[in-house]
């Protein structure tokens, strides 16, 4: 696959972009609404494994595994930007998120850690697909411009994940509570999954093909020497930070409210069931409305952040977010209601903040390395680690998912408060000063 050398603003190379967010959302979303249930109602055989429940298992395993491509993320970013292979990583690492999903469908019930084990690798291929993905947002587009090439790219992700739900949601209603049943409701659950990734898969090829090719940079090493560049360039980075005051103080709030985010995401499937008590069906549909409800959401807050700036924007989003923690945890069990309506305003914000946050962190740093900067980004964008762990601790130590899914509410008040001191006309204007003569 090739293509012609990148030019900003170009409507197909901003459509194939776009396209890989609907390409990689069918298994986001199943990996919501799917994935964390059937992992506590089916793959959990017994209530406990290791004294845990399944729900503090799987936020604790997650979390874990997140800290871990907290580590490796940066260092694959600063590679790619010396090998100038954003489009190679990207496949790569794509492939192999897909191919490890496809593996989840066929683990037999009660193989806990060999499940939870492919669930790791699959989210290690999409989160580090995910760097090369963002590192290609500042080449393709302009200051002006790339608020609204960000939130075309979530909104396509949430229409195509939304769609593939809709066949997920669709099949699993046609399954019976029957076992014995040639589609039961937990042979429907393995079709889902197997299916997001072989979507993942077809849908990045027509994605790849419309990206820019790769250029020439950097010469030909061992693995080792890619290691140790990619290590250097890191550290390097990440003792220059501390003279931009105001994009640290961005990435830490940034890293603190996105944590929040990505406990919600990552634990609502396994909350809704292990806690609330709720089938497979309405966690399903609520993940659905979210899904949907998200693509007016991305459009809605690019709009609003043309008006009063994409800061602002996020710090309104941000109270929405305290809100729904909150009621997160007076929903009461087996009440769909509630948690079908709290999935609505969940789907209003979450496109918005998620936009917006890339979106303005793309016009603080210096484009040069952007995939090294968003090798810190896409971890924590697509996977916060301390959120879920968090929520996994309490959740053991209290017994009690409502105690977990409150104290989430912390990271939103935190990043709430850091966000507002940033000064974003003083960091982007710090970007010029970078220096990478020695990188």
């Amino acid at each position: 696959m090739t293509s012609d050398a990148p030019t900003r603003n170009d409507k197909r190379t901003i459509f194939g972009w776009a396209m890989y967010d609907w390409a990689n959302s069918a298994y986001i979303t199943i990996f919501g609404a799917v994935i964390g249930a059937f992992f506590t109602g089916t793959i959990m055989t017994g209530e406990t494994y290791f004294g845990l429940s399944g729900e503090a298992l799987f936020a604790i395993l997650i979390g874990i595994g997140s800290i871990i491509l907290l580590l490796a993320m940066p260092i694959l970013g600063a590679v790619a930007d010396y090998t100038d292979a954003k489009r190679r990583f990207l496949r790569n690492f794509a492939f192999v998120g897909a191919a490890f999903a496809i593996v989840i469908a066929f683990i037999p019930d009660g193989q806990v850690m060999l499940f939870l084990i492919v669930v790791v690798v699959s989210q290690f291929g999409f989160v580090a697909a995910n760097v090369f993905y963002d590192g290609f947002l500042p080449e393709i587009a302009t200051d002006d411009t790339i608020d609204q090439v960000s939130s075309k790219g979530f909104a396509l992700g949430y229409l195509g994940g939304g769609l593939y739900l809709l066949f997920a949601l669709v099949l699993i209603l046609l399954s019976s509570d029957d076992p014995g049943a040639t589609l039961n409701e937990t042979f429907a659950a393995r079709i889902a999954i197997f299916g997001s990734g072989v979507w993942w898969v077809v849908f990045s090829l027509f994605s790849l093909a419309r990206l820019p090719a790769d250029g020439q940079g950097g010469s030909k090493r061992s693995l080792r020497d890619y290691a140790s560049i990619g290590f250097s360039r890191t550290l390097d980075t990440t003792k220059k930070l501390r003279q931009f005051p105001q994009l640290l103080l961005f990435i830490l709030a940034f890293i603190v409210y996105n944590s929040g985010i990505g406990t919600v995401i990552a634990v609502s499937g396994p909350y809704a069931e292990d806690t609330l008590g709720l089938e497979l069906e309405t966690i399903a549909m609520a993940f659905l409305i979210v899904q949907f409800i998200a693509v007016g959401g991305a459009f809605m807050f690019g709009a609003l952040a043309k008006r009063i700036g994409p800061k602002r924007s996020v710090l309104i989003s941000l109270v929405v977010w305290l809100g729904v923690a909150v009621m997160a945890y007076f929903l009461p069990e087996g009440g769909s209601t509630g948690f079908l309506a709290l999935a609505a305003v969940i789907g209003f914000v979450l496109g918005g903040v998620q936009a917006l946050s890339r979106s303005l962190y793309g016009t603080m740093i210096p484009e040069e390395a952007s995939a090294e900067f968003f090798g810190f980004y896409s971890v924590f964008s697509k996977l916060s680690g301390i959120g879920p762990l968090m929520f996994g601790i309490v959740s053991a130590t209290t017994g009690s998912g409502r105690t977990a899914i409150l104290s989430v509410a912390l990271f939103f008040i935190v990043g709430f408060v850091m966000l507002a001191r940033v000064n974003v006309d003083e960091a982007r204007a710090s970007r010029d000063q970078w220096d990478f003569e020695n990188a």
